[in-house]
């Protein structure tokens, strides 16, 4: 029997110090009594300061009762209480329905993942909890989205002409001997692109397609752009790089063709390597959609990846993404994104490398780098630009004192270096979450082993 539901829920009626007293030592008496365990979280539920006992009862209850929605939805609020929204979200997406939830604890959610950078899934679920409770309008999230209106627009086609052509497209003058460092993920692509690419009829006797997709995945500013774009070059092929804003379009089913127009361009280029930064965006899980818009635009993407109605052979598709956990699954089947591979912070070669290439045509002197690049563990290319901008930045206001300029030595970038923190460590934090507890065919190993 469950003592709650309904409003109090999310209304708990305040409870005096000595009802709470009470019902703890109740439960010392009867440690085992899930009854009154409940009553007690009830009672505890929406009380500030009480997230830290309110977290270990809900936990302890959750053992025997591991299915049990309402608990889950009660961790999701102290969670979300105590800021801790990544755990929020692990919550959320293991739920084996999450249509189920109550419009409270979707805006919760709702608000864990704008905080979280994914803006469309938090809209989404904005809307929808709008919809089943229109007094949950929250003014931080409104101002995050606008809604916009969609119109049907048959007529409306989206045609390439030479023109638009040379600029969407190009070829790559930047191979593998640009990249510094991610020796394992250049190998990694060498095995499992490149060389099919480069033995096509060796590949071809063997019934092996030429071609495919591969997800690169790992925190912001590590160089997946600029890895996806090295292959190209080291292959010869032509590049197309396709973001959220080239195919998102507001009018009904125009998304769906846009991004059919870009693998029909990239089929007529190739050799060619179409990249999608960003690529969670365009295929989130379809089971956090309500709307049907966003739906078809993945089964459009999942067409298109598996060449139905058009030959994908020669074609390299590359993804890139910070937050894989938020790719729908379907886009991991053999033939798709089947290839995945971590992109991790460079290492101190490709840190080495990074800092000559940002302190190049600055003035110089005689620049430890292999000292800097031991010192700037974990920073990603992104952070190593800010070490050189801080070290520059303190030489110029010292300039400005003394007037008289200097060159940038190993000193002030190891400055730079303690005062900055490595952008990676906030994303490394949610990724051994899920690496450690949705690690589902061992997809977030690699994660794993790196912290090691």
């Amino acid at each position: 029997m469950k003592p709650m539901s309904g409003k109090n829920r999310y209304s708990p009626i305040m409870a005096s110090d000595k009802e709470l007293q009470d019902l703890r030592d109740a439960l010392r008496a009867s440690s085992d009594n899930a009854y009154i365990r409940r009553l007690l979280i009830n009672k505890l539920r929406g009380l500030a300061g009480h997230e830290t006992e309110l977290e270990s009862e809900i936990n302890i209850l959750m053992k025997r009762e591991p299915h049990d929605l309402d608990l889950k939805e009660a961790l999701i609020e102290v969670y979300h209480a105590q800021g801790k929204n990544s755990a929020c979200l692990i919550i959320f997406e293991e739920l084996g329905h999450p249509e189920m939830i109550t419009p409270e604890t979707r805006l919760i959610i709702a608000r864990c993942y704008l905080k979280d950078g994914d803006q469309e899934r938090a809209g989404m679920l904005y809307r929808s909890a709008l919809e089943d409770n229109i007094l949950l309008a929250d003014e931080e999230l409104d101002q995050a989205f606008r809604q916009t209106s969609a119109f049907e627009s048959d007529d409306f086609s989206f045609e390439f002409d030479d023109e638009e052509d040379d600029r969407l497209f190009s070829k790559p003058n930047t191979d593998f001997s640009d990249v510094g460092g991610m020796e394992a993920v250049k190998r990694e692509i060498d095995l499992k692109i490149i060389q099919p690419l480069q033995h096509v009829e060796l590949y071809r006797s063997y019934g092996k397609k030429v071609g495919g997709g591969i997800l690169l995945y790992g925190p912001p500013g590590c160089g997946k752009t600029f890895i996806a774009r090295a292959t190209a070059g080291q292959i010869d092929a032509n590049f197309i790089s396709v973001g959220l804003n080239d195919i998102l379009d507001m009018w009904m089913g125009n998304s769906e063709k846009q991004l059919a127009s870009y693998f029909d361009l990239a089929r007529e280029k190739k050799p060619c390597v179409l990249f999608f930064d960003e690529v969670d965006a365009l295929g989130a899980k379809r089971s956090d959609m309500k709307q049907s818009a966003g739906r078809n635009v993945i089964n459009q993407f999942l067409a298109e990846l598996d060449g139905i109605s058009s030959n994908n052979d020669g074609l390299l598709i590359i993804g890139a993404t910070n937050v894989p956990w938020h790719l729908d699954t379907a886009f991991r089947r053999p033939g798709r994104f089947d290839r995945i591979i971590f992109v991790p912070p460079p290492d101190a070669t490709g840190r080495e490398a990074i800092l000559k290439l940002k302190v190049e045509g600055k003035p110089q002197e005689n620049i430890d780098f292999a000292k800097v690049a031991k010192r700037t563990k974990d920073f990603s290319g992104a952070d190593l630009n800010a070490v050189v901008d801080i070290a520059v930045e303190g030489i110029l206001e010292e300039a400005i004192k003394t007037g008289l300029p200097r060159p940038i030595t190993t000193k002030d970038l190891l400055r730079g270096a303690e005062q900055h923190r490595p952008s990676t460590s906030e994303w490394f934090t949610t990724a051994k979450n899920y690496a450690m507890f949705a690690n589902k065919g061992g997809l977030y190993d690699d994660i794993l082993q790196y912290l090691k």
